[in-house]
């Protein structure tokens, strides 16, 4: 592992001003905004129904030093395109796209629920172009789908699908059916399973901090979502690069919001580990 301690300032940009707009991948566009600047680039991962302005707080406590790139998922947000793949592939190959698009090589990546376990399979997949990730509150290998818990998940989502058309205009829900959104969180189970998640984390060679909430979250019943996050320590047993960064108070939902300035020194931390110069 690399330990130069480098400033924020060290890595190379092609870029020298923010700029917003559409990035084609496949059979669709995803909305991206770019600071631009010579920062280390850091890529912000959404949860799996979210869009990026959860990010701002976390931008703002880093701020300008660094090159912050953002953008919504496949029918995420109020501008990104619909698509015929909403698979767990195609959300990884959107980091590829978008980086691509802005022509960047390396990057730290900061992913929250379901983007952490996006950010966790590419750092893997790129140890020479990862710098490092940051993982909050997701990427935990646990065993929490079984026959039972589906079934919940599709009623679930079918119970709240006269809702979610009422709020796209506003970008707060995706638009995908609610089939579709029971199907990406179902994929979310079996990608989360120890025999799945736990070989992917054993694989990454680049510094990664995880930043953890306590308590529950929505559709979560009792104490699931904290075995859920103990499933994470065997990880940092067996993988010296992966540490927990913080462990806060907030819940799963809130994180972004109560507790930015934690993302922001495990992102400082992991910057410093592994370095943002090329």
């Amino acid at each position: 592992m690399t330990k130069n301690h480098h400033s924020p300032t060290d890595a190379t940009s092609t870029s020298t001003s923010t700029w917003t707009g559409m990035v084609p991948v496949d059979d669709t566009a995803l909305a991206v905004t770019d600071t631009g600047g010579p920062g280390i680039p850091v890529v912000y991962l959404n949860g799996q129904f979210a869009t990026q302005g959860y990010w701002r707080r976390v931008i703002d406590e880093l701020g300008p030093g660094w090159r912050h790139i953002t953008y919504d998922e496949r029918a995420r947000g109020k501008k990104s395109r619909r698509s015929a793949d909403y698979s767990f592939e195609a959300a990884v190959r959107d980091v590829d796209a978008v980086l691509a698009a802005r022509g960047v090589d390396r990057a730290l990546v900061v992913g929250w629920s379901y983007g952490a376990v996006v950010g966790a399979h590419w750092a893997a997949r790129n140890p020479d172009r990862a710098i490092g990730a940051v993982l909050v509150d997701g990427a935990a290998p646990y065993d929490w789908l079984d026959d039972a818990m589906e079934q919940r998940i599709r009623k679930l989502f079918r119970r709240i699908g006269w809702l979610t058309p009422l709020l796209r205009p506003t970008g707060l829900t995706p638009r995908m059916t609610a089939a579709e959104q029971a199907e990406s969180n179902i994929e979310l189970g079996k990608l989360s399973r120890e025999r799945e998640l736990g070989p992917v984390l054993d694989d990454i060679t680049v510094p990664v901090r995880y930043v953890l909430a306590s308590g529950t979250s929505f559709g979560s019943k009792g104490e699931e979502q904290e075995k859920i996050r103990a499933g994470l320590d065997p990880v940092f047993a067996r993988n010296p690069n992966i540490r927990l960064g913080a462990k806060v108070a907030s819940n799963h939902g809130a994180i972004l919001r109560k507790d930015f300035r934690a993302v922001a020194d495990s992102v400082r931390e992991v910057a410093a580990l592994g370095g943002g110069s090329h």
